[in-house]
């Protein structure tokens, strides 16, 4: 009865420390967007779409709003987009998206992650021609008609369109990203999650045991505070 409670126990703590950190990522990203375009969020998309994911992910509208007052502060912390990328093991290519206040301390963990996995950290923008930037766009699948979805958004840079599991995913070019968010917009479709991704121009197969080392090492990456994002072209 003790090990059942204490595997529950690590399960709950596992997710509610997964949820400190989406929190703490929207956290930053907000201060980012507040204040490069400011709070109001009718001028500022950005700001506008980090908001709809959060809210997506469940995070509490007083935490949110306490985000958008932090960071409308003078004295509040300046966070810095950094993009680091490497090589994990086995030839696998790693991008680390990253928002920090002190890139010293960033560059350093990120390294050392690289290094103790028998990874190396490259140069930024060595891996640019591995991955693809595309904005990918969630929609609830309920009351839509693909058909008639994709016909409608393909004037608005809709690159391709499918649906998995009752959301509708629809993707754009990195350069129709904003586009694509303000057609949405004005067009009353609700979304559920907007973002862009890095998206693998080829994958690198590996086995089951090397994807196993992999996964860790992209798993010590995401947990680190500074990190908002990892991606990888492992098949």
């Amino acid at each position: 009865m003790g090990r059942i409670f204490e595997k529950r126990k690590h399960k709950i703590f596992a997710r509610n420390a997964k949820i400190s950190k989406l929190y703490t990522k929207f956290g930053k990203e907000i201060a980012i967007a507040v204040k490069a375009g400011g709070p109001t969020v009718e001028n500022n998309p950005r700001l506008k779409q980090i908001i709809q994911n959060a809210r997506g992910a469940d995070m509490p509208k007083d935490r949110i709003e306490a985000a958008i007052k932090r960071a409308s502060d003078k004295g509040s912390e300046n966070y810095e987009e950094v993009v680091y990328e490497g090589y994990g093991p086995y030839g696998v290519a790693v991008v680390v998206e990253t928002a920090t206040d002190n890139t010293t301390r960033t560059v350093a963990n990120i390294r050392m992650y690289f290094n103790r996995a028998g990874g190396s950290l490259g140069t930024q923008g060595s891996l640019d021609f591995m991955f693809t930037r595309m904005g990918v766009f969630q929609i609830k699948a309920e009351g839509q008609n693909l058909e008639e979805l994709e016909l409608d958004l393909i004037d608005f840079g809709a690159e391709d369109i499918g649906e998995s599991e009752g959301v509708i995913y629809v993707y754009t070019t990195f350069e129709n990203f904003g586009k694509m968010q303000k057609a949405l917009d004005e067009k009353g479709i609700e979304v559920i999650n907007a973002e862009l991704q890095r998206i693998p121009v080829s994958t690198a197969e590996v086995t089951e045991e090397q994807e196993e080392e992999i996964a860790r090492l992209i798993e010590r990456i995401e947990e680190d505070d500074d990190v908002t994002n990892v991606f990888h072209n492992m098949k």
